[in-house]
């Protein structure tokens, strides 16, 4: 008995099937092979919004691709972004109380930057704490949306948080959009 319950995983397991992988020559010759599909991996505080999926602008997807810089230390996070891939739409997530976002956008030449935040929560106590020059000088507080002129060039730094002198929810998903 105790060596039947021994040998079933082994049947089991012996019977299971791979997924077939065929072969099959077009005209040219050319050998095509059909695989199983594999699942793209992404990072879906930074792409999700309730379930929605974001950052389907071309500009967007070419930002992922190529890789926009995310760090997080401390509850603060800091994406870095090259000018030259703007305009971009950015989705992240705060999961923590008191959490800080930072984009960084390195190379900064426009006369102009315009950006607003977005969100499916109604309550969501969040806006443009901050804008840091490429002079070191930092002005605000703003609002979710936020146009500022800038007279040099260099990076521009957003910094994004909850309003002190407002209520509501700290956490969840938003979406920032740069011009």
């Amino acid at each position: 008995m105790k060596k039947s319950l021994l040998l079933i995983p082994l049947i089991i397991v012996s019977c299971k099937k791979e997924p077939a992988v065929s072969e099959t020559l077009s005209r040219d010759s050319s050998v095509v092979s059909e695989q199983p599909a594999v699942p793209e991996k992404t990072d879906s505080a930074a792409l999700r919004i309730k379930d929605s999926v974001i950052n389907n602008a071309p500009k967007t997807k070419e930002v992922l691709k190529t890789g926009v810089m995310r760090d997080v230390k401390e509850g603060k996070i800091t994406r870095t972004v090259d000018a030259e891939q703007l305009p971009v739409t950015l989705g992240e997530e705060f999961t923590e109380d008191g959490q800080e976002f930072t984009l960084k956008i390195t190379g900064f030449s426009k006369p102009n930057i315009k950006a607003k935040i977005s969100t499916n929560q109604k309550d969501f106590n969040i806006r443009f704490n901050q804008i840091r020059l490429p002079n070191g000088d930092y002005d605000g507080p703003f609002g979710r949306e936020i146009t500022y002129d800038v007279k040099e060039k260099g990076e521009v730094w957003l910094i994004i948080g909850k309003s002190n002198m407002a209520s509501g929810n700290t956490k969840g998903s938003f979406t920032v959009s740069i011009e």
